[in-house]
């Protein structure tokens, strides 16, 4: 599985935000994007995702194992993304949370297996029917991740995941999200402040054009 920017730019009013990006990533690795605040990262990984905001325009090629992006809505990517928020749902376990994950048409019999199994590799398994406030930062960020991961995306944007662990907890996350994408054999990117973060992958380093710094928000 790859994911390839070929050129990759996005343009805001005209306005180029950022050099063009061009970056190959292959099966299991990571891809570290850096840069200061208001660069435009987060705005790279809208455009890979397809949730750009209205008023913004992708110029180059986003390739997926060979399909181009650039023109499928969002549903049909294929692409997983991972906010520094949780982002699970307050009314659900464990349980139902990754339940939302898994593909349609699996009876329940399959979808605890799967759900199960996937708990076990992550040391959560006795987790499985908590309330997920009952749960610690490190252990809402694992259920996060394994729930983006149950959907089976080809690749998976990270945007800042680790930013609000604190320093233990971030260091443990760091490590099993490395070991999720490598045992998935999917590419990723990953969006950060800490260069700590890219565990010896490539990084990009993004500049923003500097007519807009002051306007834009990474």
């Amino acid at each position: 599985m790859t994911l390839r920017l070929d050129e990759v730019q996005v343009h805001h009013k005209g306005e180029q935000l950022f050099a063009p990006v061009n970056v190959s990533i292959g099966a299991g690795e990571i891809t570290t994007i850096m840069g200061p605040s208001g660069c435009g990262k987060s705005t790279l990984l809208g455009a890979v995702a397809g949730n750009l905001v209205h008023g913004f325009k992708i110029v180059g090629d986003i390739f997926l194992n060979g399909r181009r992006l650039n023109d499928m809505p969002m549903e049909k990517r294929r692409v997983g993304i991972l906010f520094q928020d949780d982002l699970l749902f307050p009314h659900l376990d464990v349980f139902g949370n990754l339940a939302f994950g898994l593909p349609q048409g699996l009876s329940r019999t399959e979808r605890e297996e799967i759900i199960v199994h996937n708990l076990k590799r992550a040391g959560l398994e006795e987790f499985i029917r908590r309330d997920v406030a009952t749960l610690s930062g490190g252990q809402k960020a694992r259920v996060s991740l394994l729930r983006t991961l149950l959907a089976k995306p080809e690749a998976v944007l990270f945007d800042e995941p680790f930013s609000k662990l604190d320093k233990p907890l971030r260091a443990s996350f760091r490590e099993f999200v490395h070991e999720q994408i490598a045992f998935l054999a999917i590419p990723a990117l990953l969006v950060t402040h800490d260069f700590e973060d890219s565990c010896g992958g490539a990084v990009i380093e993004l500049r923003q054009n500097p007519q807009l710094a002051g306007d834009m928000n990474a």
